[in-house]
């Protein structure tokens, strides 16, 4: 395909314009980064020194008391009470494997952990104690039991048949 003389001129002179603004966007590009940089760093230097104090003093007015608040609850309630369920738990884990292990064994039941030892003297009323520990034998209880149950359940889905299936004959 050949082009008039005229065209060639007229694209030569679309080229050196198009050529002559991407240079002009070159420039005003590494302008922008250039300003774009030093607005970053002005922004570093506002936060150094305006925000993190601010935020700071703001930390330790208003939510310094109530996380130390909350450090302290978690430390004397929170955790011990936590250690009180996850050792009941362990407790109630190890009479189920116990359970198991003197049935697999066939020494049967082991009732000695359900004698009561001699009564306490009485005392008037119940107290907040008395109460507490009430609820926690009969949670341990049921978990006993649970135990027990889970022991002793038929388990017959996981029976595993002696002979693999067959496909059936064609």
């Amino acid at each position: 395909m050949s082009l008039s003389r005229k065209r060639k001129k007229e694209l030569r002179k679309l080229q050196t314009q198009a050529t002559s603004l991407w240079e002009s966007q070159q420039v005003l590009v590494g302008e922008a980064a250039s300003v774009a940089r030093e607005a970053g760093r002005q922004l570093g230097h506002l936060n150094r020194e305006q925000v993190k104090p601010r935020v700071a003093a703001g930390y330790e007015t208003y939510a310094a008391p109530y996380v130390e608040k909350g450090k302290r609850v978690v430390n004397s309630t929170v955790i011990p009470a936590a250690g009180a369920v996850v050792g009941s738990a362990m407790s109630v884990w190890d009479a189920a494997n116990d359970t198991r292990s003197r049935l697999a064994s066939g020494r049967g039941f082991d009732f000695s952990a359900f004698k009561k030892p001699a009564p306490a003297p009485v005392k008037k009323g119940m107290g907040a104690g008395g109460v507490i520990a009430i609820i926690l034998g009969v949670a341990a209880a049921l978990g006993v039991l649970y135990a027990a149950w889970q022991t002793l359940r038929a388990d017959d889905e996981l029976w595993v048949a002696d002979d693999p299936l067959r496909a059936p004959d064609a």
